[in-house]
């Protein structure tokens, strides 16, 4: 019934080698998994460990680079920003990133600045120290072959549309004093005329006076598509047609969209400073009068009127909080007498006071002539630019203006060039060579003997 022994032993060893066979091959593979599980472990990690030490050191030595200024190769580098430096790895890590969100921020303040009642505009470049106050945290290496802005202003003489000037206007065209200008007023940053009329269809006309102006509203039009962005208000002539001519004349401006200073409604809006953005360079102006031929015309709590300078203390005061405001500072001033090229003792007065004051542009009209210009404490005066848009008279010196260029930085320090014209009826046209030289060398002999003035109209103080 049973096998013999022998071939039972001979079974069992069978079985078990076949058994050892299969033991040898599973620990063979189970030795290869685990070989193949070292190399991949070391792999894997070992080396990724290597590279991300690499990294973090070639991390530490960018970092040691940006908070010494060192090179690695024995040269000193630029200064690196604070706001550079403040930033996180993770965002020095994402690149353009953060340039872009860099712009966006800067952007945004930028932006925020425009407004016309806040404080003075912080811009991208401006932090706070320790106490508070603003700084520039850009060193000089990095503001080296980065322009600072500037702004390019104009400022013109007298300019009414009344009598015979608006007779030749309905003839030819309210846009006929313009034919000359092409595009330069429309071109600049900002460009401001002296208003010597009112713009009214009613009003009562003033009875006490030599000369009484009434121009039509649609001067304006023309004027505003000129380029011609604001007006002085602050004169002799405003209130030619009492308060009810001065009323119309606020609310046709305002319709154009021609701003306006140095009159009101009231005396808070007569000497308050109308502020324009341009280019991130906040500008304030300012308008005051030392000639009126009535103490009533001053502006009142109630009352329209202008912004007089007989007692500068109102217009001073809004000088300096035209300061805190404002990074630009620019008054227009009504002074002096009709035709003398000699100055009155208050237009000297009352232009240092205005820059004691914080004004860093001063110029000034009413004579109708063309007077010197003076630099006081770094900041510039124009006395007089004379007429611009005006009825001609038999006076010669009447005929001669110039456009008064101002190139100004944030800073309010100012280039000035004169480009000289005549003042036809109702027309200023451009003059050349001799005859513009003649009116430059004469503004040059008015002035005081430091102000000199180039051929191409460049005013300089030695």
């Amino acid at each position: 019934m049973y096998p013999p022994r022998s071939q039972r032993n001979e079974g069992r060893k069978i079985t078990r080698k076949t058994k050892i066979g299969k033991a040898w091959i599973l620990t063979n593979l189970v030795l290869l998994l685990m070989i193949i599980g070292l190399f991949g472990y070391y792999y894997i990690f070992e080396r990724g460990g290597s590279s991300s030490l690499a990294d973090n050191e070639e991390h530490s030595q960018s970092e040691k680079k940006i908070h010494t200024g060192s090179t690695g190769e024995g040269e000193a580098s630029a200064p690196v920003s604070k706001n550079f430096t403040a930033l996180s790895s993770k965002q020095l890590n994402e690149g353009s990133d953060v340039d872009e969100q860099a712009a966006d921020d800067g952007a945004k303040q930028v932006s925020d600045a425009v407004v016309d009642t806040g404080n003075r505009p912080v811009t991208p470049s401006d932090t706070q120290d320790s106490e508070g106050n603003t700084t520039n945290s850009d060193s000089p290496q990095e503001n080296e072959g980065k322009a600072s802005p500037t702004v390019t202003l104009h400022f013109v003489g007298d300019v009414q549309f009344s009598g015979k000037v608006e007779q030749r206007l309905e003839k030819n065209g309210f846009d006929f004093p313009y034919q000359y200008l092409g595009n330069l007023f429309r071109k600049d940053d900002l460009t401001v005329a002296n208003l010597e009329t009112p713009v009214t269809t009613g009003g009562v006309g003033a009875l006490n006076k030599t000369y009484v102006y009434k121009s039509s509203p649609k001067a304006l039009t023309a004027l505003a598509t000129a380029g011609i962005d604001a007006v002085n208000l602050a004169n002799n002539h405003i209130l030619d047609q009492g308060t009810g001519g001065l009323l119309d004349t606020l609310k046709y401006l305002d319709e154009k969209g021609i701003a306006h200073a140095g009159a009101g409604r009231n005396a808070k809006e007569a000497y308050a400073p109308h502020y324009f953005e341009r280019k991130g360079i906040k500008i304030a102006l300012l308008g005051a009068t030392r000639v009126m031929p009535e103490a009533n015309w001053n502006a009142g709590v109630k009352q329209p009127g202008v912004a007089g300078a007989y007692d500068s203390t109102a217009i001073v005061k809004s000088i300096r909080e035209a300061r805190r405001q404002a990074d630009l500072v620019i008054v227009i001033a009504h002074w002096g007498k009709e035709r003398a090229t000699a100055l009155e003792p208050h237009q000297t007065e009352l232009s240092h006071a205005f820059i004691d004051a914080g004004a860093d542009l001063v110029i000034g009209g009413h004579p109708h002539v063309l007077q010197g210009m003076e630099q006081y404490k770094g900041k510039w005066i124009a006395y007089s630019t004379g007429n611009f848009i005006f009825s001609k008279s038999t006076v010669p010196a009447t005929w001669d203006t110039a456009i008064f260029q101002a190139t100004c930085t944030r800073s309010g320090t100012c280039d000035m060039k004169l480009t000289p014209y005549r003042a036809e009826l109702g027309q200023p046209i451009p003059l050349k060579d001799a005859e513009a030289n003649k009116i430059l060398q004469r503004v040059a002999a008015l002035s005081p003997g430091n102000v000199s003035i180039g051929a191409d109209g460049t005013v300089s103080a030695h």
